[in-house]
């Protein structure tokens, strides 16, 4: 019996602090938020910096990492091979790195950003546009997920440690356990990313589904409100379950390789409808300025600073948004790229997904340009970041059709969301177990459907504040605390790599 308490120690814990968060939110939410806001912008203020800095140090060093000879070292034995096609292994990952965000998005941001320059410069608005909508979606996300991954991959399929966060940090076991009791701060840190991943993930899921009924309402013109969203959460949850129940190839990996045929064949149907000419020219202009401006964008320095508040608005809660999402996404990662070198990892992590949301962006970005341009005068279209999207499939043929297909893919996306979040938390708490029981995956199903409805409703309590917009503002505070193990991680990470240890 104590062998079994100590080995859910973690599950124990962590639904006793999001028990207890829940608590504060459902009695004292206004009391809540003002705390969160709060801290939030104290964070901000101190530590918006040393996020641009950490974002550009994961991406140079993972670009010396996979040019360096250490790129040929493999995530796993010699012998092993990938379990994977490369067709499966990217559609997977970027189901699992980004998904529903580039519908929610897809149109909005670049409108925003053509509309409300961030910095003044030589190239025209619409270049600008899109080169920051790559900034926010580009490299630096990747590198969050891939610096994990890799770091993670190595120690768990080289050293065989089990699927936790805290495997990262073997290294210094004995110094930790002279000092301090290895189940405090080990734990600590496994708890921390449990808790990181679930506010992650129920912010994502948040958005998400209140896009999915703010779309259902643009398109039948009946308001569905709160039961309708709720009931759209109840069943992404359920095709999630169903998805992760059948495991890694026979549930998750399908669905991954459905949204990317999907995916790809809006992006071409909007392509070939639109000005062809003007996508690629602006594709390969934003992608240049993008390139040659990436270290000063990175940093925000001099004629690239757009100022506090569209940092503060923008950059720091995108990096916030992706750090929370690092420990599942480069778990996940680590998990199905096992036989893959470390170039490949890095290369495919960082390079492929962040093309294709580039061209992605400049399909329906420079598109949306085009439709405001033969308006005339903008009148707030493509405003609204939950309905943009399906405004704008307003302007092509087989509107219906493609509304309600943008709808499943949706859908989709939030189901391979979920269901691989569900796989790395149930890793997490059945002892750090590379295929985890489904008692524990059915567990955490229920558990974050639950949280999710929580927020979901508080959300829409309309005497209260938007609690969706204090959970983007509670990533800033709970990805803090990750961010700085992240460095430290780093650091153990490479210095064991160079002494071979792993």
């Amino acid at each position: 019996m104590k062998s079994k308490n100590s080995k859910n120690s973690l599950l124990y814990i962590s639904l006793g602090i999001l028990l207890f968060f829940s608590f504060f939110l459902y009695f004292f939410t206004l009391e809540t938020y003002n705390g969160i806001e709060s801290f939030s912008i104290y964070i901000r203020q101190r530590f918006g910096r040393f996020y641009l800095w950490l974002g550009l140090i994961c991406v140079l060093l993972l670009i010396v990492l996979a040019l360096s000879k250490w790129g040929k070292r493999k995530l796993g034995k010699p012998d092993d091979s990938p379990e994977f096609s490369r067709l499966a292994w990217i559609s997977m990952l970027y189901s699992a790195g980004m998904g529903a965000g580039i519908l929610l998005r897809a149109v909005q941001e670049p409108v925003y950003m053509i509309n409300n320059p961030p910095i003044s410069s030589n190239s025209d608005n619409a270049t600008i546009a899109l080169e920051y909508t790559f900034y926010q979606w580009g490299f630096t996300a990747w590198a969050f997920y891939a610096i994990f991954a890799i770091t993670v991959g190595y120690y768990l399929f080289v050293q065989s440690k089990k699927v936790l966060s805290s495997s990262a940090f073997s290294s210094i076991e004995n110094l930790v356990t002279q000092k301090i009791p290895r189940n405090v701060i080990f734990g600590s840190i496994d708890i921390l990313a449990i808790l990181t991943t679930v506010f992650g993930l129920v912010a994502a899921i948040g958005l998400g589904t209140t896009q999915i009924e703010g779309g259902l309402t643009h398109l039948l013109q009946e308001d569905f409100g709160l039961k309708g969203t709720i009931l759209v959460l109840i069943l992404i949850s359920l095709l999630a379950f169903i998805s992760v129940y059948r495991g890694v190839n026979k549930g998750i990996k399908i669905i991954s390789t459905w949204n990317i045929y999907i995916t790809v064949g809006l992006l071409v149907f909007v392509f070939l409808q639109s000005d062809i000419i003007a996508i690629i020219s602006q594709f390969f202009s934003s992608i240049f300025h993008y390139f040659i401006d990436f270290i000063p964008l990175s940093l925000a320095y001099g004629d690239y600073n757009p100022g506090e508040k569209f940092l503060t608005d923008w950059t720091y809660y995108y990096w916030a948004f992706w750090l929370a999402w690092a420990p599942f996404t480069g778990i996940f990662i680590a998990r199905i790229s096992k036989g893959r070198s470390l170039r490949e990892v890095i290369l495919g992590v960082l390079l492929i997904p962040s093309l294709g949301t580039f061209f992605w962006f400049t399909t329906f970005g420079q598109s949306a340009f085009g439709i405001i341009e033969n308006l005339g005068a903008y009148q707030g279209q493509f405003d609204n970041v939950f309905t943009s999207i399906f405004v704008f499939f307003e302007n092509y043929p087989f509107q219906g059709f493609i509304n309600t297909l943008t709808i499943l893919l949706l859908i989709s996306f939030l189901v391979t969301s979920l269901d691989s979040a569900i796989f790395v938390l149930s890793m997490f708490t059945d002892n750090g177990k590379a295929e985890p029981s489904k008692k524990h995956r059915f567990l955490w199903s229920i558990i974050l459907t639950i949280f999710s409805i929580g927020i979901i409703l508080l959300g829409n309590a309309k005497t209260d504040i938007n609690v969706l917009i204090a959970m983007q503002k509670l990533l800033i505070i709970t990805s803090l605390p990750f961010s700085l193990l992240m460095v430290v991680m780093i650091v153990l990470f490479i210095r064991d790599f160079r002494k071979n240890r792993v």
